[in-house]
C-alpha cells in the first residue's frame, strides 16, 4: 500500500484532534480545490482511517481496530523510529518475545542485524521478517491465526508462551488511557500479551503518540507494570507523572531534525 501523502497525513491528524473535518474548510486551509480534498477523504475512508459523512469525514472511534493495511501506514515514520530505538535497547545474545502489532514489526525489522538472539513471537509477520536473518533463532507460537493480520491468538498461544522465561518482552497497544491503562481490542490477543509480560524479566512498551488519543475496550495492563516505554513524542502530563512515580524509563525518539530526544 502506498504511504499517505503529507496533506493526507495532516488531514488525518486534524480529524483525530477535532473528531471531524469538513471539505470546504480543508480546501481553504490547504489552498486546493474541493475535488482534491474529496479525493483525499475518499482515499482515507477507503483505507478505513476515516468515516465519510456529508460534506466531510469523521475520525472513527469504538470497539474495532483499523484494518491491518491501514495501520501499516498510520504514523509509519514514527513507528520506524520507535523500532530502531527499541532495537538499540536490546543487546545481542538474549531471548526476546515480540507480540502482535505493526510497531513490533518495526522492532523486528531493526533487530535483523543482531547476533545470537532467540525470538519468540505470536506474529507471523515478525517471523517472516526475521526468518532469513543470520544468527537469530525464531520460535513461533501455535494457535488460531487471524486472517486479518497474521496474529496468533487463543489459549494454545497462551500455553505456548508460558513455557518461556525471556530477557525482554516487546509489546504494542491500540490505546493508552490518561490513567495509564494499556488497552487493545481483541480479548484473545490481550490474553497472550498478558502472558508475554509475565514471562519476561523486562517489558518494553512500544506505542506512537496517536495511541494517547485513542480508546479501546480491553485492558492489557497498566503503565506501572512496564519497565521501558518507547514512543515518538513527549507524554501527556498524566502519563508522564505515572512513569515518574513507578520508575518507568521513557525513551522519546523524535523526528530526525528534533533538537533533542
Amino acid at each position: 500500500m502506498e504511504p499517505l501523502s503529507p496533506r493526507q497525513a495532516q488531514i488525518l491528524t486534524v480529524a483525530r484532534e477535532r473528531g471531524r473535518v469538513q471539505v470546504d474548510s480543508l480546501s481553504e486551509a490547504y489552498e486546493v480545490s474541493v475535488q482534491t480534498i474529496r479525493k483525499d477523504l475518499n482515499e482515507l475512508c477507503d483505507r478505513k482511517l476515516l468515516q465519510r459523512i456529508h460534506g466531510g469525514a469523521l475520525y472513527p472511534s469504538g470497539a474495532s481496530n483499523y484494518a491491518y493495511d491501514s495501520r501499516m501506514v498510520l504514523a509509519e515514520d514514527e513507528k520506524r523510529r520507535i523500532g530502531v530505538r527499541t532495537a538499540s535497547l536490546i543487546p545481542d545474545n538474549c531471548a526476546v518475545i515480540l507480540n502482535i502489532g505493526t510497531t513490533t514489526e518495526q522492532v523486528a525489522q531493526a533487530l535483523r542485524t543482531h547476533q545470537g538472539l532467540m525470538v519468540v513471537t505470536n506474529n507471523l509477520n515478525v517471523a517472516n521478517l526475521l526468518r532469513g536473518a543470520e544468527n537469530i533463532e525464531v520460535i513461533v507460537a501455535g494457535g488460531i491465526v487471524r486472517s486479518t493480520d497474521g496474529g496468533i491468538v487463543g489459549e494454545s498461544a497462551v500455553e505456548f508462551i508460558r513455557q518461556f522465561r525471556v530477557d525482554y518482552a516487546v509489546i504494542g497497544a491500540s490505546a493508552i488511557d490518561p490513567d495509564g491503562l494499556i488497552l487493545d481490542y481483541d480479548y484473545r490477543e490481550v490474553r497472550v500479551a498478558q502472558e508475554i509480560m509475565r514471562q519476561a524479566r523486562q517489558t518494553i512498551l512500544v506505542a506512537d503518540s496517536m495511541k494517547f488519543d485513542r480508546r479501546a475496550p480491553v485492558r492489557i495492563g497498566h503503565l506501572s507494570e512496564i519497565d521501558v516505554f518507547v514512543t515518538d513524542a513527549p507524554l501527556p502530563d498524566s502519563l508522564a507523572a505515572i512513569c515518574r512515580e513507578h520508575d518507568v524509563a521513557v525513551e522519546i525518539c523524535g523526528a530526525p531534525d528534533s533538537v533533542s530526544d
